[in-house]
């Protein structure tokens, strides 16, 4: 499984962004999804997941401000981040908690 993220980028506090994370293979649709996150000098933290059957969890950090979804036709998930913070500043990776992609760049500023 090869797992492409993007739709990182520079906004503005309050602003928002969506990234997607395209994933090669045929069984995408019985895979649960995650979002993590890696700002500078920290560990890696988790954001949210998705299952198979769409059930979805997210960090307290995040609840009520992002928004994870999923496409099974197009093998993408998605996570729709509003009102971001300069806190949310970081490496956005997508992962099977088996295979992960390279993260897309956020930042956040004040």
């Amino acid at each position: 499984v090869q797992l492409q993220a993007s739709g990182g980028g520079l906004v503005q506090a309050g602003g928002s962004l969506r990234l997607s994370c395209a994933a090669s293979g045929s069984d995408f649709s019985s895979m649960p999804m995650d979002w993590y996150r890696q700002a500078q000098g920290k560990q890696r933290e988790f954001v949210a997941f998705i299952t198979s059957s769409g059930t979805t969890d997210y960090a307290d950090s995040v609840k009520g401000r992002f928004t994870i979804s999923r496409d099974n036709a197009k093998n993408t998930v998605y996570l729709q981040m509003n009102r971001l913070k300069p806190e949310d500043t970081a490496v956005y990776y997508c992962t099977t908690n088996i295979y992960w992609g390279k993260g897309t760049q956020v930042t956040v500023s004040s």
